[in-house]
């Protein structure tokens, strides 16, 4: 196993603007950028700090996705008086959702100063998320709340959140649709199975029932992916009864 010292000098060696691209990113310059070498290195580098904890990501994650609900919440609290807390939570919700933070991590090309001994094609969707939730987590251990509200707002408040957007937008077709199943009392039920058909990946099919009739059908790389995209078909047939649980 490679000491850090060794793993973060060979950073430093093949990117050498780490700290000048960081710092365009961030807005400011570190104070301590232990924490940026942290929130950008992978799992995969298999890296121990000198009391033998993992030196990764991971952990600057659960920070990040708390400073950003608390700075988020109390935006939205301010911002919307009359909301009550079922609206001010799907509202967050919509905001620190998983596809919004990819596209913020995209953004920003966090991809680009990753650490990893896995090769940036085989990254999924979300790593990019991840790694927007490790910085914030990063900028609060080294600057303070202060600091991360600031890079808050100006990445996302400012640019990304506006009310009447959001009260528009779908978080999950496939949550929408239950929910609206349930409070209409319908039956519902998704028909999943196997369908590779010529493709060189596995793929799902899906047929989508509500009150036994085959409303939407769907085909992708996943379960979860196949039943989100019969979902959306789905919402857009009831589309003006389902809009009114946004």
């Amino acid at each position: 196993m490679e000491s850090i010292r060794n793993i973060l000098n060979s950073r430093f060696k093949r990117n050498g603007n780490f700290f000048m691209e960081l710092t365009k990113i961030l807005g400011f310059k570190p104070k301590k950028i232990k924490y940026f070498k942290k929130a950008f290195t992978h799992r995969s580098m298999n890296i121990k700090d000198t009391k033998g904890n993992p030196f990764n990501y991971e952990r600057l994650e659960f920070l990040g996705d708390a400073m950003l609900s608390s700075v988020i919440a109390s935006h939205l609290y301010l911002e919307v008086p009359s909301g009550d807390e079922g609206y001010l939570t799907k509202m967050r919700s919509k905001v620190v959702s998983r596809e919004h933070l990819n596209d913020l991590g995209k953004e920003l090309k966090l991809i680009d100063l990753v650490e990893s001994k896995i090769p940036p094609g085989q990254f999924g969707d979300n790593i990019h998320g991840n790694l927007f939730e490790a910085l914030v987590g990063a900028i609060f251990l080294d600057r303070g709340y202060k600091y991360c509200e600031k890079f808050i707002f100006k990445r996302i408040i400012i640019p990304h959140v506006d009310i009447e957007t959001l009260e528009g937008k779908v978080i999950s077709y496939k949550s929408l649709l239950i929910e609206w199943c349930q409070k209409e009392k319908k039956t519902f039920g998704y028909n999943v199975y196997e369908d590779t058909g010529n493709d060189d990946v596995r793929h799902f099919s899906v047929k989508l029932s509500i009150d036994n009739k085959v409303i939407a059908k769907a085909r992708a790389t996943s379960k979860k992916k196949a039943e989100e995209k019969a979902s959306k078909r789905a919402f857009f047939a009831f589309q003006n009864k389902m809009s009114r649980m946004l």
